[in-house]
């Protein structure tokens, strides 16, 4: 019996960790502050984050996952490394078995490199599992039957689209539109329009308040504040609801037209199924005013926001390492048992 057991999502916004037996243990950013000179680690996590824009000119906050993969090996390791011993602590017998996720599209380079990185982690063995199939795992969707189910799951970096059935992924896209660029749409509209410049933590908070994707969402102002980039002084403006979900419009329909190219390659008896059971919403992306709503109204089949959406990742890694056989492809269950 495997005591020591965890499943990651390694996200490109937050890293979230299962532990068998204990459910989601951390919720971290996936963020890295290190001193440029000597390439010494300052702190990682929410104490980095906290630093983010607001560092010296000798230490520099690194998100090193970009549109979610791996962009700085290195610190993707220190990262990993740093959180699986404050969940599970150090030692001999803390090596654990891993199961990452990944995002449905990625190249053999990009999941080798995420194998590696956990394996450099302290990981006695890595098991990759697509972040789609983590969610409908941890949304609690029956995906074993033969019977279609779909997720969109919509992290910082990349929103992964798949139908599944049988206990696998029958057709699945994968779209570097995310979170992220939801941030960036806010920063490149308030400079545009307001002619002021403001951070990414600013523009995360813009948007959990005051954005909303449907034209019948919220109507809401927000005061918020930057650096004119006429007089270089500090400056306040009033930003509203409408024009910020026009600003995202394009985000936003890059991963409608995503789910719509998913819908129209699922063989007709598996979309049937979606047409009465509904999409289900995952990932962080998920809690945005009025994406639901705008998914229904654009897909015409039901949509339904998954309960607690930012851990669903994180608890499907775990339950698919804890029940590797029911879950496991064959290959993957034949190599399992040999190793045993």
């Amino acid at each position: 019996m495997f005591r020591k057991d965890i499943g990651i999502d390694l996200g490109t916004a937050n890293v979230l960790v299962h532990v068998r037996g204990k459910g989601v243990v951390l919720n971290e950013p996936s963020v890295v502050a290190i001193e440029m000179n000597s390439r010494r680690v300052v702190a990682v996590g929410e104490d980095a984050r906290r630093m983010l824009g607001r560092t010296p000119g000798n230490i520099v906050a690194i998100r090193p996952l970009r549109e979610g993969v791996i962009a700085d090996f290195e610190i993707t390791e220190i990262m990993l490394k740093y959180f699986v011993e404050k969940t599970i602590g150090k030692g001999l017998f803390s090596q654990p078995r891993v199961a990452v996720c990944i995002p449905a599209g990625i190249t053999q380079v990009e999941q080798k490199a995420v194998r590696q990185a956990t394996e450099a982690a302290g990981a006695r063995r890595v098991y990759l599992i697509e972040e789609p199939k983590a969610a409908a795992i941890g949304a609690g969707l029956d995906i074993t039957q033969p019977s279609g189910s779909m997720v969109v799951d919509i992290g910082g970096g990349t929103t992964d689209i798949a139908v599944l059935s049988l206990g696998d992924v029958v057709t699945a896209a994968s779209v570097r539109m995310a979170g992220d660029k939801f941030d960036d749409a806010v920063v490149r509209h308030i400079r545009r329009a307001h002619n002021l410049l403001i951070g990414e933590r600013t523009a995360e908070d813009i948007k959990m308040r005051i954005v909303t994707v449907s034209p019948e969402g919220r109507h809401e102002e927000l005061e918020i504040r930057g650096r004119d980039m006429l007089s270089g002084l500090p400056k306040t403006v009033v930003v509203n609801s409408a024009e910020l979900q026009e600003a995202l419009q394009e985000t936003v329909f890059a991963i409608v037209g995503a789910a719509r190219s998913v819908l129209e390659r699922t063989p007709p008896e598996l979309a049937a199924d979606i047409f009465d059971k509904g999409v289900v919403l995952t990932g962080g992306g998920a809690m945005l005013h009025g994406m639901d709503k705008l998914l229904m109204d654009q897909l015409q089949v039901p949509v339904h926001i998954a309960n607690d959406p930012m851990t669903c990742v994180a608890r499907g890694t775990g339950e698919f390492l804890e029940n590797i056989d029911k879950w496991g492809r064959p290959a993957e269950r034949k190599k399992t048992a040999q190793r045993r």
